[in-house]
């Protein structure tokens, strides 16, 4: 029986509130609606960490932060954990991955055969938080609110000489499958870093917005002193008392996150335009999905590390053959993605991977129901101990060793405004989840692992930056001798290998 192929579309910090049912009616998105219209949609996905590294490597390896070790954006991705590119390479795929995904570490493949870009992010581990010195800002790495101030209207930038890159390679890796060089079934990832901050769009994607009735946040921003004790830390690590925020620049910053996600739909349509026209979509799978969320003003909070709704959900799409689309409301997690893949790839891995935190969405796309709560978990800068949270049933649960705990109904109080921790009324929901917290996690020995991570890493990095540096940054390779016509290969070959479809 021949296997599907699957392409794996991720996008970086999209707000999962924004796709209720696929992407809002307002966003101008027509490629990702037209997928939503042949996905089950995971209206409520949640990530495994609300930051890039750790919520990547959730992703791929199905696992929590305090599993894989990958705590922060500069904790390294240990090379003996299998990710789905394993999985599905060892099962005779070809893995390709085209852009982000913020591996730290030497080992910048973690599974894909091919790399078809570098890297945005560093690779080192010179973005370490500290909890040795709670409070410290660490300014030429930690987010600020200049994002927001300087947000507006720019016809290139750093993040989009990025994504038009990750885009075209990706075009023409879908192009060149398609001329059966390669008889194996092929995994492509594609990852963008839009519409991550700083905020700033193409002018033809912000002129779509000029009338948007969304660009002031549902919930104003708050005082300081009426957050939760983590909000207010993260209002500490992005500086935002050097900032005076305007409703001018919650508009702009606002508007121009809208036309990121219309240019990356824009990104989208091409590579679905390759997949169609080499006849390649029917067999096969296709998977969208964002590493975590954006606060986008909501109480005042911008950016991610946040439990709360904006920072933590996710959209999730998956079309496959034998899925019907539809609207699936249970809770899930990015960490279901690895044995997704795998299950679709004809791959059990209950048996292979025990360790995977993850399950299989397929049943549950199916009709037939899901019991197992989300868990999440953070404890990289804003952060002076791991926190953790359980989402079930509408429920939201968490616990951090510093904080009073936290219990929002989702149902009734979707901009979680009122914490239940305390409620006697909802005292039994509160010991339930609290004893699946009880279960999972001991945030001494979480804390302890944290701490004697970053302080291996800070000495080992301030080691490494003396003397001369030798860099983890990917290096994508393109051997030019053997692109285009050469004089070793005959050009009425080269003509017709490179044609499809050929013959018409």
């Amino acid at each position: 029986m021949s296997r599907p192929n699957i392409l794996i579309l991720m996008v970086d910090q999209l707000n999962g509130t924004l796709f209720p049912d696929g992407p809002a009616d307002w966003l101008h998105a027509p490629n990702l609606k037209k997928l939503a219209a042949r996905s089950v949609r995971f209206q409520n996905a949640y990530t495994g960490s609300p930051l890039c590294a750790p919520g990547r490597a959730a992703f791929m390896s199905g696992q929590l932060p305090s599993r894989n070790g990958v705590y922060d954006n500069a904790a390294e991705f240990a090379s003996d954990i299998p990710t789905y590119a394993h999985h599905l390479r060892r099962a005779g795929y070809y893995t390709a991955l085209s852009g982000k995904m913020h591996f730290v570490g030497p080992d910048q493949l973690h599974g894909f055969e091919e790399r078809l870009t570098t890297d945005i992010y560093p690779a080192d581990f010179g973005w370490t938080p500290d909890y040795r010195k709670p409070g410290e800002r660490i300014d030429w790495w930690y987010h600020n609110m200049g994002s927001v101030t300087g947000s507006g209207v720019a016809e290139i930038s750093n993040q989009m000489e990025y994504d038009d890159e990750v885009a075209h390679f990706a075009k023409m890796k879908v192009y060149d499958l398609a001329r059966g060089k390669d008889d194996r079934p092929w995994c492509l990832t594609v990852s963008f870093t839009h519409p991550h901050d700083p905020y700033v769009a193409r002018k033809k994607y912000w002129d779509l917005y000029e009338d948007c009735e969304h660009l002031l946040p549902e919930v104003p921003a708050m005082d300081y002193e009426d957050h939760d004790p983590h909000s207010q830390r993260i209002f500490d690590a992005n500086d935002w008392r050097s900032f005076d925020i305007t409703d001018e620049d919650i508009q702009r910053s606002r508007r121009a996150y809208f036309a990121n996600i219309s240019y990356l739909d824009a990104h989208v349509g091409e590579i679905m335009e390759a997949l169609e026209g080499t006849r390649q979509d029917k067999d096969t799978i296709i998977l969208f999905v964002s590493d975590h969320g954006d606060m986008l003003g909501e109480r005042g909070l911008w950016f991610k590390m946040s439990f709360l709704e904006g920072s933590a959900r996710v959209p999730l799409m998956l079309a496959a053959p034998g899925l019907a689309p539809r609207l699936e409301t249970t809770p899930v997690s990015t960490m279901d993605v690895n044995p997704t893949v795998g299950d679709l790839a004809g791959i059990d891995l209950s048996a292979i991977a025990p360790w995977t935190d993850g399950q299989s969405l397929v049943p549950l796309a199916k009709g037939e129901g899901r019991e197992a709560p989300v868990l999440i978990e953070y404890a990289a800068e804003a952060s002076y101990a791991p926190l953790v949270a359980v989402v079930e049933n509408g429920w939201k649960y968490t616990r951090c060793a510093l904080d009073p705990d936290q219990l929002f109904d989702l149902a009734n109080d979707p901009h979680e405004r009122v914490n239940l921790a305390d409620d006697p009324a909802h005292a039994k929901t509160r010991a339930r989840l609290s004893s699946i917290a009880d279960a999972q996690w001991d945030l001494e020995r979480f804390d302890r692992e944290v701490r004697a991570s970053q302080a291996r890493r800070w000495v080992v990095y301030e080691a490494l930056r003396n003397g001369e540096y030798y860099p983890w940054d990917y290096q994508p390779l393109q051997k030019a001798s053997e692109r285009y016509m050469r004089n070793h290969m005959d050009l009425n070959d080269v003509e017709e290998s490179q044609r499809f479809p050929r013959g018409e």
